[in-house]
């Protein structure tokens, strides 16, 4: 074979290696492109669904912080309305030990001006025998 010959299909060769070490490179460079640009489409997604999780955690603890004020305020309510039944309990309990004392002091001043009336009457009678005093004859 003659050398131009030899040297002709070494450079067709050489020629076709390098157009498909190129082509390969282009194809590198085109796949990593592509992988770059879907890896950017999967960040904006994460980060899209990173903005929804992040406000509805902002809306669940608005509505969990509201609830916890809504049961302090009813609770301080329950307890101011206990406050005040208590308050008005003492009150007539006070009322009822003025008035039993009252009752008694017009038991003990009736029995002074007329001895053993309250027996003619069906009521108690007044004896000094403790508290109440009453015994039913």
């Amino acid at each position: 074979m003659d050398t131009w010959l030899i040297v002709l299909i070494v450079v067709v060769a050489l020629a076709l290696l390098a157009v498909l070490a190129l082509a390969l490179a282009k194809r590198n460079r085109v796949a990593g492109a592509r992988r770059r640009e879907q890896q950017r489409q999967q960040a904006r997604e994460h980060l899209e669904e990173a903005r929804l999780r992040g406000a509805q955690a902002e809306k669940e603890q608005a509505l969990a912080e509201e609830q916890a004020a809504r049961a302090r305020r009813e609770r301080a309510e329950v307890e101011e309305r206990t406050r005040l039944a208590e308050q008005e309990a003492r009150q007539r309990a006070a009322h009822a030990q003025e008035h039993a004392t009252a009752a008694e002091k017009l038991r003990a001043e009736a029995e002074k001006l007329a001895p053993g009336l309250a027996d003619q009457n069906g009521r108690a009678h007044v004896t000094g025998d403790g508290p109440g005093g009453a015994t039913r004859r």
